[in-house]
Protein backbone atom coordinates (compact mmCIF):
# COMPACT_ATOMS: atom_id res chain seq x y z
CA UNK A 1 0.00 0.00 0.00
CA UNK A 2 1.31 3.44 -0.87
CA UNK A 3 0.92 6.62 1.09
CA UNK A 4 -1.76 7.83 -1.36
CA UNK A 5 -3.95 4.73 -1.02
CA UNK A 6 -7.11 5.48 0.92
CA UNK A 7 -8.65 3.11 3.43
CA UNK A 8 -12.34 2.22 3.44
CA UNK A 9 -13.12 4.56 6.36
CA UNK A 10 -11.71 7.43 4.29
CA UNK A 11 -13.75 6.70 1.18
CA UNK A 12 -17.08 5.34 2.45
CA UNK A 13 -19.82 6.84 4.55
CA UNK A 14 -20.85 4.90 7.62
CA UNK A 15 -24.03 3.80 5.83
CA UNK A 16 -21.98 2.42 2.91
CA UNK A 17 -19.81 0.20 5.09
CA UNK A 18 -20.24 -3.55 5.27
CA UNK A 19 -21.07 -5.12 8.63
CA UNK A 20 -17.43 -6.18 9.07
CA UNK A 21 -16.10 -2.73 8.16
CA UNK A 22 -18.52 -1.19 10.66
CA UNK A 23 -17.39 -3.54 13.42
CA UNK A 24 -13.69 -2.89 12.70
CA UNK A 25 -14.28 0.82 13.31
CA UNK A 26 -14.87 0.18 17.00
CA UNK A 27 -11.63 0.95 18.82
CA UNK A 28 -12.55 -1.15 21.87
CA UNK A 29 -12.35 1.72 24.37
CA UNK A 30 -15.48 0.62 26.27
CA UNK A 31 -16.70 4.18 26.88
CA UNK A 32 -20.05 3.51 25.22
CA UNK A 33 -20.60 0.70 27.75
CA UNK A 34 -20.49 3.03 30.75
CA UNK A 35 -23.80 3.55 32.56
CA UNK A 36 -25.54 6.84 31.83
CA UNK A 37 -28.15 8.91 33.59
CA UNK A 38 -30.48 11.16 31.63
CA UNK A 39 -31.87 14.28 33.28
CA UNK A 40 -35.62 14.09 32.71
CA UNK A 41 -35.99 17.88 32.72
CA UNK A 42 -33.16 18.86 30.37
CA UNK A 43 -32.61 15.64 28.42
CA UNK A 44 -28.87 15.92 29.10
CA UNK A 45 -27.02 12.65 29.55
CA UNK A 46 -24.25 12.25 32.12
CA UNK A 47 -21.83 9.34 31.95
CA UNK A 48 -20.72 7.45 35.04
CA UNK A 49 -17.58 5.42 35.68
CA UNK A 50 -19.71 2.30 36.17
CA UNK A 51 -19.65 -0.15 33.29
CA UNK A 52 -22.44 -2.35 32.06
CA UNK A 53 -22.33 -5.55 34.08
CA UNK A 54 -21.66 -7.47 30.84
CA UNK A 55 -18.46 -5.59 30.06
CA UNK A 56 -15.14 -7.15 30.96
CA UNK A 57 -13.38 -4.00 32.18
CA UNK A 58 -9.91 -5.51 31.79
CA UNK A 59 -10.31 -6.32 28.09
CA UNK A 60 -13.02 -3.69 27.39
CA UNK A 61 -14.95 -6.40 25.55
CA UNK A 62 -18.62 -7.29 25.95
CA UNK A 63 -19.06 -10.77 27.39
CA UNK A 64 -22.38 -11.20 25.55
CA UNK A 65 -21.70 -9.16 22.40
CA UNK A 66 -23.47 -11.42 19.88
CA UNK A 67 -26.61 -11.60 22.03
CA UNK A 68 -26.40 -8.21 23.77
CA UNK A 69 -29.66 -6.83 22.39
CA UNK A 70 -31.59 -9.88 23.60
CA UNK A 71 -29.94 -10.24 27.01
CA UNK A 72 -29.59 -6.57 27.89
CA UNK A 73 -32.57 -4.50 26.81
CA UNK A 74 -30.72 -1.29 27.79
CA UNK A 75 -27.95 -1.95 25.26
CA UNK A 76 -28.12 0.43 22.33
CA UNK A 77 -26.97 -1.01 19.03
CA UNK A 78 -25.18 1.81 17.28
CA UNK A 79 -26.20 2.30 13.66
CA UNK A 80 -25.56 5.13 11.19
CA UNK A 81 -29.13 6.41 11.50
CA UNK A 82 -28.93 6.53 15.33
CA UNK A 83 -25.67 8.48 15.37
CA UNK A 84 -27.35 11.90 15.25
CA UNK A 85 -29.46 11.15 18.34
CA UNK A 86 -26.67 9.62 20.42
CA UNK A 87 -24.93 12.73 21.69
CA UNK A 88 -22.98 11.06 24.50
CA UNK A 89 -20.46 9.28 22.28
CA UNK A 90 -16.98 10.58 23.14
CA UNK A 91 -15.15 12.86 20.70
CA UNK A 92 -12.61 10.03 20.29
CA UNK A 93 -15.23 7.54 19.03
CA UNK A 94 -14.37 6.43 15.48
CA UNK A 95 -18.03 6.33 14.47
CA UNK A 96 -18.45 9.92 15.57
CA UNK A 97 -15.14 10.99 14.01
CA UNK A 98 -15.95 9.43 10.63
CA UNK A 99 -19.46 10.90 10.75
CA UNK A 100 -17.87 14.33 11.42
CA UNK A 101 -15.38 13.73 8.57
CA UNK A 102 -12.36 13.67 10.89
CA UNK A 103 -9.29 11.45 10.67
CA UNK A 104 -8.84 8.51 13.02
CA UNK A 105 -6.26 9.04 15.77
CA UNK A 106 -2.84 7.34 15.74
CA UNK A 107 -3.86 5.00 18.58
CA UNK A 108 -6.89 3.58 16.73
CA UNK A 109 -6.24 -0.12 15.95
CA UNK A 110 -6.94 0.45 12.23
CA UNK A 111 -4.13 3.02 12.17
CA UNK A 112 -1.67 1.55 14.70
CA UNK A 113 -2.20 -2.06 13.69
CA UNK A 114 -2.59 -3.06 17.35
CA UNK A 115 -5.71 -3.28 19.53
CA UNK A 116 -3.50 -2.45 22.53
CA UNK A 117 -2.78 1.16 21.58
CA UNK A 118 -6.24 2.32 22.64
CA UNK A 119 -5.36 1.08 26.14
CA UNK A 120 -1.71 2.14 26.29
CA UNK A 121 -2.64 5.65 25.13
CA UNK A 122 -5.13 6.00 28.02
CA UNK A 123 -8.21 6.35 25.81
CA UNK A 124 -10.01 3.23 27.06
CA UNK A 125 -11.77 2.67 30.36
CA UNK A 126 -9.31 -0.07 31.35
CA UNK A 127 -8.25 0.52 34.97
CA UNK A 128 -10.63 3.50 35.16
CA UNK A 129 -14.11 1.99 35.38
CA UNK A 130 -15.96 0.14 38.09
CA UNK A 131 -17.76 -3.02 37.05
CA UNK A 132 -21.54 -2.81 37.14
CA UNK A 133 -21.41 -6.15 38.96
CA UNK A 134 -20.22 -4.27 42.04
CA UNK A 135 -22.50 -1.21 42.04
CA UNK A 136 -26.23 -1.18 42.77
CA UNK A 137 -28.22 0.74 40.15
CA UNK A 138 -29.49 3.15 42.83
CA UNK A 139 -25.88 4.15 43.58
CA UNK A 140 -24.76 4.96 40.02
CA UNK A 141 -25.28 8.68 40.50
CA UNK A 142 -22.44 8.55 43.07
CA UNK A 143 -20.11 7.63 40.17
CA UNK A 144 -20.96 10.37 37.68
CA UNK A 145 -18.04 11.81 35.74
Amino acid sequence: MTKNDKQYWETKTLAEMTADEWEFLCDGCGICCLQKIEDQDTGNTTISSVSCLHLDIKSCQCKIYCNRAFINSDCIKLTPDKLEQITWLPETCAYRMIHEKKQLEWWHPLISGSPGTVHSSGISIRNKAVSGEHVHTDDIENYLL
